[in-house]
This record gives C-alpha cells, sequence and structure tokens, in this order.
C-alpha cells in the first residue's frame, strides 16, 4: 500500500499511532527498508527547507566591477576611445576585465571551499530501517521513518509519537512558546487541533529537553509546518567578519589618503603639461593600483584554505567570526571523557559487598574475561596499566567474606537492561556495531564478557526515567516474562546511595546500615582515585500502577562498577603546547574529583600540589567570589551545566578570552556565553551544535590545539598578504609622488601601472595566503582581542619597505633618463622591470616577520614559487613580443642592463632579510645573556 501525500498525512493527528504507521506503509517495530526509504527520497526529495537561489556565475561576476575606483577608470579608458587612443582603450579594458576574472574565481574558490565545509557539519538522526537503528543524513528522512529522539536533539521532521517517556519539547521557534512542551504519545487529538496544543507530535527544527520518544515521520522539507513559514529565510544575508569589517574601514581611509596623493600628482603633472587625457588616466590607473581592491578576495581565500586545513585536522567552523577569534584564546575549559580521555570505556573493576572482580580485555571487543579478586588483595591491586599512578590510595577498608554469585548477576542484569546502547559484535568477521554512549556500550561488552552468568531475560520496557545532570542518575521499569515489575537503577553512586534504603547481600535484601554506606563510600573514593569512572547500581520491585514508575526511591543497592577512560596518548603535548603558547588549560567534569584530578595529572593539566574546585563550593560562592577562586585551580569537579556557565562568565570577568566545549543540552548556554564554543561532534547533542562555533569531528582536545595553531596561521597569512599588497602599492604612489615632486615627468604610464598592479599583486598575494603554519605560532603569547588588524609597527614597516622599493625604481630610472632624456621610454621600461621584480623578490621576504627565508626554506611555500616564476616569465614575454611591448608602452630594454636591474631590485628584501637575521642574532644572544628561553611564557 503506498503512502498518503505529505500534505494529509500532516492533519492525521486523530489517528491511533499504530493506524497512522500503517496507514503510512511503514512498521512501529522494524521501520522502513533500505529500498522502500530509496525510492521514496527519489519520489518526495530532501528532507531540506527550500532556500534563497543561489547567485547566478554572471551577477557574482559583474560585482567585480562595483567599485568606484574600477568605474573611474573604465570611464578614462573610454574617454581615451573617444579621444582615439584605442590601443590604451582595449588594453586597460582587458586588463581590468583580467583582475575581475582573478577576483571572480578566487571567491569562486572560498564559496564552493566553504559549502563544502558546511556540508560536513549537516545535522544527522537515529532512525530503524531494517530492523536496525542506523544514523543517516537528516535530510536523507522519508515520509514513514521511525526515529529516535532524546534530550539534545534537533527534531529532523515532523513526526507523530508511537511511543514518549516523560517527553519535553522546546518548540518556541515554531509557536513562540518560550516554555518547553510536555508530550503524551497517547493524547486523542482532532484533526484541527492547533499546532501548539499538537501534544502527540513533534515539529522539526524544534529541540528536545528532556526525556526520550520514537516517532514515525509524518511530514518533511516545506511539507512540514515551519516549512510553511521557511519563505522569510531567503531575506537572511551573510555577515561579514569583525576582522572584514576591519579591513572595509581600513581600505576606506586608504582611498581617502591615496585620492588626496594622486589628486596632488595630478596637479603637479598636469600643471607641468602633460596632456590632460593621459595625467587623468594616469592618475586612476595610480589610485586603482594604490588601494589593495584585491584585499577581500585574497582574505576569502585566505579563510577558505584554512577552515579546510582545519577540517582535515578534525575541526569544523560554523560561525566564521570565530576564526579570528581562535587566535586570542587565552584559556581552554574542556570536558574530561572524550576530549582528555580516548572516550573508549573499558570495565575493569566489578564490586558488591564485599566481593571484587578483575575485567581483562581492551576496548570494545568481548575478549578477556570476568576473574575473582582476593579479599586480602584488593585494596593494593592496580586497576589498569593505563591508569594514572596515584601515591596515597584508599586501603583501610573493612572486609566481608565473598557474596554469592547472584549478585554479580543481578548488578550485570541490571547493567545490560537499564542502558540504550546498541551493541553487537561479529567473532567471525570481528566488526563491531554499535550506537549509543560510550560508557553504556561498555556495560554491553561486560556483561558479554561474563560467560556463563544468567541475565535473566525481560519482556518489554514499560517506563523509563532518562538520565539528567540533576539526579545524576537514570531507570527503566522492565517486564519479565513471569510478569515481574522491576525498576532498574544507575548512575552516580553517591546518587544512587541516597536514594537507597537496602542492600544485596549472600541473595538477600537486608536493611542498608550506615556501616554499608560507610565502605560503599571508601570504595568509590579508592576506585575514583585509581582515575576509575565509578557507577552505582540498584533495583525496586514495583506494581502495575504508573504512578510509581517516577519514583526511585526505597532501592536495593546492588553494587559498584569502575571503567577506566585513559588519557588520549596525543593529549599531554597538546597541553605543553598550550601552556607554550599562554594558553591555560581548565578540566571541568560531572566526574569523582579525585577521578578528575588523576587524569589531569596525568596529562600535564594539573601539578602535584593542585587542588580541586568542587561545584558544590561554586554553589556557595558568589560572582566576585568566583572570580577570585576560578583563576586558582586547573581542575573543577562535581559541576553542573549552571555551574559551566558560571566558570565561563568569571574567567572572561577576569579579562581571559575563553573556549568552552560541551556535548549536552544543558552544556548550550555555556557554549553559546564562551569566546568561542565548542561542541563534540560525535557525542555533542544537536541542540549543543547550534549553540557552538566550531565542532569536533573526532570529540579530540588535541583538535582543540590544532585549531588555535590554524586561527592563529590565518590571521598570520592574512597579516601577510596585507602587508605584502599595502608595501607594494605604496611603492608605486612613492615613486610616482617624488617622480612628480622632482620634476621628471610620469615614469610609468597607466597601462604600466596596471599590468603591475595585475601580475605583482594577485598571484604572489594569493600564495602568502596559503603559507604553510610558522614553527613559533604557538610559541608566543595569543593575539589581544582589541588589537587593531594594522598596528603603528606593521604600518611604519610597510612605509618603510614601499620607500625601499620606490628608491631603486627612482635610481634606476633616474640613472638612465639623467645620462640622456631622450631615453624617456627606455628609462620607463628599466623603472618598470625593477618595479615588477622588487615587488616578486619582496614576498618571499613577507613569508615571516620574524625568521629569513633560508631559515623557513625557500622552496616550502611551492604556490608563491609557482606565482613568482610565472610572474617573472609573463613579465619577459610581454617585453620580448613586439606587439605586447608596444600596447604597454614599453621601449626595449637592452640585455645588458638585466644584471643590475635585478642587482637594483634585490636590496629590498635583502635588507628586509639582512634585519631578520641579525635581530635573531641579538635575541639569541640576549637569551644566552640571562640563560632564559625565547619562548618563556
Amino acid at each position: 500500500m503506498s503512502p498518503p501525500s505529505t500534505e494529509s498525512a500532516r492533519l492525521m493527528v486523530s489517528e491511533s499511532a499504530k493506524k497512522l504507521v500503517q496507514s503510512l506503509a511503514s512498521n512501529a517495530e522494524e521501520g522502513l527498508s533500505s529500498e522502500d526509504a530509496a525510492q521514496r527520497l527519489a519520489r518526495d526529495g530532501k528532507n531540506v527547507l527550500q532556500m534563497a537561489p543561489p547567485i547566478p556565475w554572471w551577477v557574482r561576476f559583474v560585482a567585480q566591477f562595483e567599485s568606484l575606483m574600477v568605474g573611474l577608470l573604465i570611464a578614462a579608458a573610454i574617454l581615451s576611445g573617444f579621444l582615439g587612443d584605442w590601443i590604451d582603450t582595449v588594453a586597460i579594458l582587458a586588463i581590468v576585465i583580467l583582475n575581475a576574472a582573478l577576483g571572480f574565481l578566487q571567491e569562486e574558490r572560498a564559496y564552493q571551499a566553504i559549502r563544502a565545509l558546511r556540508d560536513l557539519s549537516a545535522p544527522h538522526a537515529k532512525v530503524v530501517r531494517d530492523d536496525k537503528l542506523q544514523v543517516v543524513a537528516a535530510s536523507d528522512i522519508v515520509v514513514g521513518d521511525l526515529f529516535q529522539l532524546e534530550a539534545g536533539d534537533r527534531v529532523p521532521a515532523d513526526a507523530r509519537l508511537i511511543e514518549a517517556f516523560n517527553l519535553q519539547a522546546q518548540e518556541a521557534s515554531l509557536t513562540g512558546e518560550s516554555i518547553p512542551i510536555a508530550k503524551d504519545a497517547a493524547a486523542d487529538l482532532a484533526d484541527d487541533t492547533p499546532v501548539s496544543d499538537r501534544v502527540n507530535s513533534v515539529f522539526l527544527g524544534t529541540s528536545v529537553v528532556a526525556g526520550k520518544a520514537l516517532g514515525v515521520v509524518t511530514a518533511i522539507g516545506m511539507k512540514t509546518e515551519i516549512g510553511h513559514i521557511a519563505r522569510l529565510l531567503d531575506e537572511t544575508r551573510q555577515e561579514q567578519t569583525p576582522l572584514q569589517k576591519r579591513l572595509t574601514q581600513l581600505g576606506q581611509i586608504l582611498v581617502a589618503a591615496c585620492l588626496i596623493i594622486v589628486a596632488i600628482i595630478f596637479v603637479i603633472q598636469w600643471l607641468r603639461g602633460g596632456k590632460i587625457t593621459e595625467v587623468f588616466l594616469t592618475s586612476v590607473s595610480l589610485a586603482v593600483a594604490a588601494i589593495p581592491e584585491g584585499l577581500p578576495a585574497v582574505v576569502t581565500v585566505t579563510l577558505a584554505i584554512g577552515l579546510q586545513r582545519m577540517a582535515k585536522r578534525n575541526a569544523l567552523i560554523r560561525k566564521l567570526p570565530s576564526v579570528e577569534t581562535l587566535g586570542c584564546v587565552t584559556v581552554i575549559c574542556s570536558d574530561k571523557t572524550g576530549t582528555l580521555t580516548r572516550n573508549e570505556m573499558t570495565v575493569r573493576r566489578l564490586w558488591v559487598f564485599d566481593a571484587a572482580w578483575r575485567v581483562e580485555g581492551e576496548g570494545y571487543a568481548p575478549d578477556g574475561g570476568i576473574f575473582p579478586i582476593q579479599t586480602e588483595d584488593l585494596d593494593s591491586d592496580a586497576p589498569d596499566s593505563d591508569a594514572p599512578d596515584i601515591d596515597e590510595p584508599a586501603r583501610s577498608l573493612p572486609s566481608a567474606a565473598p557474596t554469592s554469585p547472584p549478585a554479580l548477576e543481578r548488578m550485570l542484569s541490571c547493567a545490560d537492561q537499564c542502558n540504550e546502547a546498541t551493541w553487537n559484535y561479529d567473532h567471525e568477521s570481528h566488526k563491531l556495531e554499535m550506537i549509543g554512549d560510550p560508557t553504556e556500550i561498555a556495560l554491553k561488552v561486560v556483561v558479554a564478557k561474563a560467560k556463563g552468568t544468567h541475565i535473566q531475560p525481560y519482556d518489554s520496557v514499560l517506563h523509563e526515567n532518562p538520565f539528567d545532570s540533576e539526579r545524576k542518575r537514570m531507570s527503566r521499569v522492565v517486564r519479565y516474562c513471569n510478569d515481574e515489575l522491576q525498576m532498574l537503577v544507575k548512575g552516580a553512586p553517591e546518587s544512587v546511595l541516597a536514594a537507597a534504603t537496602q542492600i544485596f547481600i549472600d541473595g538477600e535484601v537486608v536493611p542498608l546500615t550506615d556501616a554499608h554506606r560507610q565502605c560503599i563510600s571508601a570504595r568509590n573514593a579508592w576506585m575514583a582515585s585509581q582515575a576509575l569512572r565509578v557507577l552505582g547500581f540498584a533495583f525496586r520491585r514495583v506494581d502495575h500502577s504508573p504512578e510509581q514508575w517516577h519514583r526511585e526511591e526505597e532501592l536495593v543497592f546492588l553494587g559498584l562498577i569502575g571503567m577506566i577512560d585513559p588519557p588520549r596518548r596525543s593529549v599531554t603535548d597538546a597541553v605543553a603546547s598550550c601552556r607554550r603558547a599562554g594558553i591555560r588549560p581548565v578540566m571541568i567534569t560531572g566526574d569523582h574529583p579525585q577521578t578528575a584530578l588523576a587524569i589531569a595529572r596525568a596529562v600535564g593539566i594539573a601539578g602535584d600540589q593542585e587542588k580541586v574546585l568542587l561545584g558544590t563550593a561554586i554553589v556557595q560562592m558568589s560572582d566576585d567570589e568566583l572570580t577570585q577562586h576560578v583563576t586558582q585551580s586547573s581542575v573543577i569537579a562535581r559541576v553542573s551545566p549552571l555551574d559551566k556557565l558560571r566558570i565561563v562568565q568569571a574567567w572572561k570577568r577576569n579579562d581571559h578570552v575563553v573556549a568552552m566545549t560541551g556535548d549536552g543540552v544543558n552544556d548550550a548556554p555555556a557554549v553559546k556565553t564562551a569566546d568561542i564554543g565548542i561542541v563534540m561532534g560525535i557525542t555533542g547533542t544537536d541542540v549543543a551544535k547550534e549553540a557552538a562555533d566550531m565542532i569536533l569531528t573526532d570529540d579530540n582536545f588535541v583538535s582543540i590545539v590544532n585549531a588555535i595553531e590554524e586561527g592563529r596561521g590565518i590571521y598570520d597569512n592574512i597579516q601577510k598578504s596585507l602587508h605584502y599588497l599595502l608595501a607594494c602599492n605604496s611603492s608605486e604612489v612613492l615613486f610616482m609622488f617624488v617622480a612628480s615632486l622632482i620634476g621628471w615627468p610620469s615614469p610609468l604610464l597607466a597601462i604600466q601601472i596596471l599590468w603591475i598592479n595585475l601580475v605583482t599583486d594577485g598571484f604572489p598575494a594569493l600564495a602568502l595566503a596559503s603559507e604553510p603554519l610558522g614553527e613559533n605560532l604557538m610559541n608566543r603569547p595569543p593575539r589581544p582581542m582589541k588589537e587593531p588588524v594594522l598596528t603603528f609597527e606593521r604600518g611604519r614597516s610597510i612605509l618603510l619597505h614601499g620607500l625601499l622599493m620606490a628608491s631603486v625604481c627612482l635610481i634606476g630610472f633616474g640613472w638612465v633618463y639623467m645620462s640622456d632624456p631622450e631615453r624617456l621610454a627606455e628609462s620607463r621600461a628599466i623603472a618598470f622591470s625593477i618595479l615588477v621584480f622588487s615587488q616578486i623578490f619582496y614576498a618571499m621576504g613577507c613569508r615571516d616577520s620574524e625568521r629569513n627565508a633560508f631559515s623557513i626554506g625557500i622552496f616550502k611555500n611551492h604556490l608563491l614559487i609557482a606565482a613568482a616564476l610565472g610572474s617573472i616569465l609573463l613579465h619577459f614575454i610581454v617585453m620580448s613580443i613586439p606587439w605586447t611591448a608596444e600596447i604597454l608602452g614599453l621601449a626595449a630594454m637592452p640585455w645588458r642592463d638585466l644584471p643590475w636591474v635585478i642587482a637594483l631590485s634585490l636590496i629590498p628584501v635583502s635588507f628586509v632579510e639582512l634585519r631578520k637575521y641579525f635581530f635573531a642574532r641579538q635575541t639569541v644572544t640576549a637569551d644566552q645573556a640571562t640563560d632564559v628561553p625565547s619562548n618563556a611564557a
């Protein structure tokens, strides 16, 4: 039976969920088949909102001519044509079009790169297909798909709920109602029920703030409720980053300054008898050359190249302004699990009162086994070879006779059944299929290792109280085959213990005494001190009254399971790199303080004398007190999501630029408040990702440090391109200006200025934007947030370097012209060549502000070498071919003059490189004299 149209399915709120699933030709247990889903996708299209059509390429190409200066240049070229100078007209227009084409290609490359990165960060959804839970792109969801929802998920399509456990959805984006809506899958509603009252449905674009559910898709894309208002999205426009805005402001200042200088040159040349058309054309050309119009395109390409490099290093940038902020980060507040650790939980210890077992085997493969530990060896036993060493583990713990296996079986049954993970291991192919939280997968694995242990099968899950950060536990009400109902509970040991009144010992349920509680707490503390993450387990029998299924109280405590998530091997080096870069890493976790401290010491975040700041202490502090105390500890444990938000605010009040990691829905406020909000791509919820500036595709702390390094590199490359363009442009203006003051005729024609601007500005500047990362990027302190894009020191260097290039051009032009004024055309050819060569050679000196080209490696930037050689070859070609030389107004330059032309052209870059060399020697000498490393923090 073919499913109804999505429009009619959207109105079926009055039908029962079972009947609706049938009408959609789906299956409430197995979902759709892959073949059926593919057919529906081909028929109905992607599950996406219709956006504004992309701007046609020819419109974006025409936009390259919108500049006032380009408009004046075109007008001047046309005027030359009316006056009969058609060669200049055609040549100038050709160069303008070529320059526009170069800018268009640069921007198109950046546009395609950024769009590809956006596709990488597209949302995903968990759907049931072929009777298996799968993760698919949200855009590939079809009508009739079954999908799972849990706290933190963005709803991927309009859907009718089949079952829901304490589900609450935030629908403010659709209804305007700020309070989360409680959902009820069994609600009986009329077809004309308003969207805001459809409690048995969820809608695309909304988010789940609590609970979990299973739903069947009834509408996708533009047929959804939010699709009806999607036309509003057409109005959105991409904003410039702060850096691009500052560069625009800088460009406006440069335009004003250049127009003044060009106007002076125009007046001087005109008063000295120059042809008004030639003088005007030269002045406009000089203005065009003086203004770095290619800089916006270079910045865009630099950002795109940097974003691609970040993506290769597992960091996806969602918001462009964060790229420049990365270079200013002074504090990284990082979670522990998965970020600093491997996120490959492996159970190492099982404990029930009072017996223990050692679990062997690595990772998620069910290899290894469970072996008892003798009571006398329990306290001295080291849980894991990968665990950090702890100097003082708890040792004076009470002992008792080993309990019988039923206690272990009960706990393993609870671990297996109070569990949302999907785990399957094929022993023949050695392939592992798993979906879910790593902690819960580890529990499934230890159950598989407990070969021969009896796990009581259950019939169905009647109710679930999902985990939340306030209760720090979750529970399920399970019906067994004998019709017995039990509530199974797992969570933080202290949370489970607080709700328990009895304990399971020797196969019997007995009252939980203070002595029991002390023993459990001591054993929990010892496990935590060994860098084990510890979970407590409990159960209680319940009757068939649903009102009891919410009450996590009067529990029977079963035992503890300790698992190891060892530090990632590369994190220690990344932390050290942070410290060299003036960045302070801080661990923020909800784990036990001893566990957190052990991991922090192992990776270098905390020293031997470091103290842990507890969330319970933070709650008691005022904002001013927290501002004072937050900088005194690098390890903060047992924190709530509200604590994270206050911690970020406290660091910011201390004038720090904060990067904050998160993954859950409750982390979103802290992530959004941070200067750089970072969310885990693997474990992160959709809501958290929406608030983030950056997504880690591997959930690894190392990727954060790599992203900061790339962010610094991107800003550096933009500064290099800016420095190069402004120095070259200032050399042209200064050359023409001084020549006018001396009384010489115009040393360059308009067409020559434009050609230099095209050849030397475009390709080398773009190559500088792709300069490989410098070795010293992470050996210097962060850049101040309010530092101007053009500092006084850099501006002074730009003018000095521009003056050097202008000076050698004046020497070359004057050497020939002063010896014989009739050789004006040859003088221009000499000056033209010197200016081209000196600017190309100077590009080599812009690669690093501190190290010379030999230290960096002359051939390390292949694009720059190619751009330089290509520009030089092009220059020789246009000077050697008679008709191109005639178009550019160039006389033949005698080849005997080439050596001294090149020698003069090398003077500016030689000065720049020698200055770096002697400065580096002085720095080394000073460091040796004081015996302090130059990169000391």
